[in-house]
């Protein structure tokens, strides 16, 4: 919890999260936009010259390295993220049959939500097992297509444009809701208004009773800093 110009905030992504999330973002961007020429004839001079491929499969790497990346800088918050997303209680049932009020922008009156809202959970459970299948696929056309017959390799296209297609669906439902509700500096910054929060996930901010007091008395860092100055 951290008091800035009178405002708490509480820490809600640490700086490993943010950094594998912007990872991710990066290079399913850059696979999305160079596996493109090859579904959509419009764009298929793009990937005259196989620089296209090259640029994929540069990018496959690096959405390879998310998953050990995150148990390496947050292992912590990645047993957490898989355990939560596959959690599903009688609350959250009752939150997804009132999701249509949260689609709209109003969390206010939804069912008290954890860390994780049932949305969330669904959307991260399922980006999860898409991405297997995206990982799966891709692998099996990349180091395994030559030894693969006509309609294994068929089947494993069809597998992999799927999953991919289904995973820019979710993107865009989360870049959707990321802007319904101004939630782009919280995965810059890392932290989120504690009314916010309060509103939006009441049963996690609940776990900051009590703290809000020390936070208060801390000196914030432009304090400490103009502090330093004048004892300098």
């Amino acid at each position: 919890m951290e008091v800035v110009d009178g405002e708490v905030k509480l820490l809600r992504y640490r700086p490993g999260q943010r950094y594998v999330h912007l990872l991710m973002a990066v290079c399913f961007t850059v696979l999305f936009l160079t596996g493109l020429p090859l579904l959509w004839e419009p764009l298929a001079f793009l990937a005259e010259g196989g620089w296209t491929r090259i640029i994929h499969r540069v990018a496959a790497v690096g959405f390879l390295a998310v998953p050990p990346l995150y148990l390496l800088v947050d292992r912590e918050g990645a047993k957490e993220l898989v355990r939560d997303s596959f959690t599903f209680t009688r609350e959250d049932l009752r939150w997804l049959l009132n999701m249509g009020s949260y689609v709209l922008g109003n969390a206010a009156n939804m069912p008290p939500a954890g860390r994780l809202n049932a949305g969330q959970k669904l959307h991260h459970a399922l980006v999860l097992v898409l991405a297997a299948g995206v990982v799966l696929s891709g692998l099996a056309m990349w180091i395994w297509g030559g030894g693969l017959s006509d309609t294994q390799l068929a089947w494993a296209v069809l597998a992999h444009n799927l999953t991919a297609g289904a995973l820019v669906l979710l993107t865009i439902g989360h870049v959707y809701f990321t802007l319904v509700y101004r939630a782009v500096d919280r995965m810059h910054t890392g932290y989120i208004s504690k009314t916010v929060a309060e509103i939006e996930y009441p049963k996690w901010a609940q776990e900051f009773e009590g703290l809000e007091a020390d936070a208060a008395e801390a000196p914030s860092a432009e304090h400490a800093q103009g502090d330093g100055e004048r004892e300098a």
